[in-house]
């Protein structure tokens, strides 16, 4: 999660730059620069926070056109070298970078091989490197770069020649600002919204020229109008990136953080996920138990279903808090699954596992906890920080990086072929697109919320892989509108749950592919007959479940992680439920983001 600020108007550009950066710090605080149009380019860049930067910079310059950059690191060290701007060795042209060049190794050899010199670790610098090469205008440069790159990118580029920034975007959000005498660029409206409220969101696959008095636009080639909306909220809502809550920004993050989560993580060819954690360690063992508590619990329900399918090795799922140690210790593989490294009951989970013999792995997301520190091994989830008490983009990436080791399990095992683990691989490096396709439909989920968020209950259905999303599902919503919400194995509805069931109870229904949605069908119509009004997250090609739903939602093909798009579906739900009802969202009632007592 990077900040990005860009000007070119007719006044100095570095303290609009500047200010724009320290509004942006909340998205990057590891390093931060800027680069002035000049010529050759100035570069001012400081591994730290922002004020660093500031205190190296001049008070103010002659440049009236440049870029600026906040770092929460990707690819190296937060270090000067790694900080952004990265510009090529002659200093005409530079780039900064939110998002991951996964081919930017390939990339690399091939600039170093004809001689270009590299002075950072990141996968940012192969850009400027590559613009250099490229001929025609900035714009026609950029052009032809973005089409050599694989991965996400939200680029702004600088050159030497000419008082313009150019931008091209793709699956990490960009967004320009209409100014009087000025315009702007930024990564969210954060960057720019007091000097102007106009905007227009880029779309996947746009290139824009910015100038002091235009902005242009194409999309594959073609000139394209971008709609020039109104910002509606002050600067005072600018720490939360323009959203009005954290946990709506962090949902919105999802595609970004789960890029993060996969980059050069698998190796498709081979039918490999590439990962920290031995093949030794996910090879010797019989059985795999998972420890965790809440969210994280969720997703390793989620991971046990597809350990056992992909590694065929025993698995469980418990509460840390129930957890009475490993069954057969030397044979068992004990797996804590903590957001922050730091919850008491997984922590207490992990030395029992531990002291009784077992081997022990954290999945976490925070380097250097407790739980890191403590285990045999660890992988990093690398979702980046979440202020949100309710988690989400952490849930996500917990769920996609199990699957990784599950793929790696089965690898290590001979379970999995490699071509069906190529397959797999494939799916989860499309989730981050599939995710974003699923918060493209956010109004009419809040649509949906204003119908129903006054309702006396929910309840939450799902077989097989949509069992743990239910559960998760309404663990966000009793979360965060403190409303009655059960998430049931869709089967159990009529073992008594269904004595609940009233016109004036919604069932919420996982019915994508991976939770049996033939069977759920049945229980939808049980439903169905007693009033009760009917949510249903279906499949692209499924029609059986729409037929009977009040209300549909479709996520894209995606095989075993279809579930987990539908999980976007229910968090969006959940949020505009308790918008809807005035609640304090990001500070829920008796609740904590880290639970650090048992």
């Amino acid at each position: 999660m990077c900040g990005i600020v860009g000007y070119v108007g007719d006044d100095d550009a570095l303290p609009v730059i500047l200010d724009g950066l320290k509004r942006l710090e909340y998205r990057g605080y590891d390093s931060a620069g800027v680069c002035l149009r000049t010529d050759p380019l100035t570069v001012h860049k400081k591994a730290g926070e922002v004020d660093e930067l500031v205190e190296a910079a001049p008070e103010s310059s002659e440049a009236t056109c440049g870029v600026g950059h906040t770092r929460w690191s990707t690819h190296g060290e937060p270090t000067d070298e790694n900080a952004h701007p990265h510009a090529d060795e002659a200093r005409r042209y530079a780039v900064v970078h939110n998002g991951i060049i996964d081919n930017h190794a390939e990339l690399r050899d091939e600039l170093e091989d004809r001689g270009h010199v590299f002075e950072s670790d990141t996968d940012t610098e192969v850009v400027p490197h590559l613009l250099s090469e490229a001929e025609g205008e900035l714009v026609e440069r950029l052009g032809a770069v973005v089409e050599r790159l694989e991965g996400s990118y939200a680029l702004a580029c600088v050159s030497a020649d000419s008082d313009e920034v150019v931008v091209a975007r793709q699956d990490s959000p960009l967004v320009v600002g209409h100014g009087d005498d000025a315009n702007y660029v930024g990564s969210d409206v954060t960057a720019f919204v007091e000097h102007t409220r106009r905007v227009s969101y880029l779309h996947d696959g746009d290139i824009a020229r910015v100038t002091a008095d235009s902005i242009e636009v194409w999309n594959d080639g073609e000139s394209v109008d971008r709609a020039v909306e109104t910002v509606d909220w002050d600067v005072e809502a600018a720490e939360k990136g323009g959203y009005e809550h954290y946990m709506l920004k962090e949902i919105h993050e999802q595609p970004r953080a789960l890029r993060k989560t996969v980059s050069e993580r698998t190796d498709e060819v081979e039918g490999e996920a590439l990962l920290d954690v031995s093949d030794e360690v996910l090879a010797e063992h019989d059985r795999v138990e998972f420890v965790a508590c809440g969210t994280s619990y969720h997703a390793a329900l989620y991971a046990r279903r597809l350990f056992e399918e992909y590694a065929d090795i025993s698995a469980t799922a418990e509460y840390a808090s129930e957890y009475d140690g490993p069954h057969a210790p030397e044979e068992t593989l004990v797996v804590a699954v903590t957001q922050s490294g730091e919850t008491a009951d997984t922590l207490s989970a992990t030395r029992r596992a531990a002291r009784e013999g077992a081997t022990t792995v954290a999945v976490t997301n925070t380097v250097g906890s407790t739980a890191a520190r403590e285990t045999d091994e660890t992988v990093y989830i690398r979702a980046g920080p979440e202020i949100g008490v309710a988690a989400t983009k952490t849930f996500a990436s917990q769920v996609v990086t199990l699957a990784l080791v599950a793929v790696a399990a089965g690898r290590a095992r001979d379970a999995l072929p490699a071509s069906e683990a190529s397959s797999v691989l494939a799916d989860l490096r499309d989730v981050p697109g599939a995710v974003q396709r699923v918060l493209d439909n956010e109004d009419r989920v809040a649509e949906t919320a204003e119908e129903y968020g006054w309702d006396d209950a929910f309840f939450y259905v799902g077989r097989r892989l949509g069992y743990p999303v239910a559960l998760e599902g309404a663990l966000k919503l009793k979360e965060i509108s403190y409303d009655h919400a059960e998430g049931f194995p869709a089967g159990e509805l009529k073992h008594g749950p269904l004595a609940l069931v009233t016109p004036d109870t919604p069932v919420l229904a996982v019915m994508t592919d991976g939770t049996r949605p033939r069977e759920t069908l049945n229980n939808v119509k049980e439903v169905e007959s007693r009033g009760a009004p009917v949510v249903a997250v279906t499949s692209s090609d499924a029609d059986e479940g729409a037929r009977l739903a009040d209300t549909v939602f479709r996520v894209p093909s995606l095989g075993d992680m279809e579930p987990l798009l539908a999980n976007v579906y229910l968090q969006m739900f959940a949020y505009h439920v308790a918008r809807l009802k005035d609640r304090p969202i990001d500070k829920p009632r008796n609740l904590a983001k880290s639970v650090t007592v048992e």
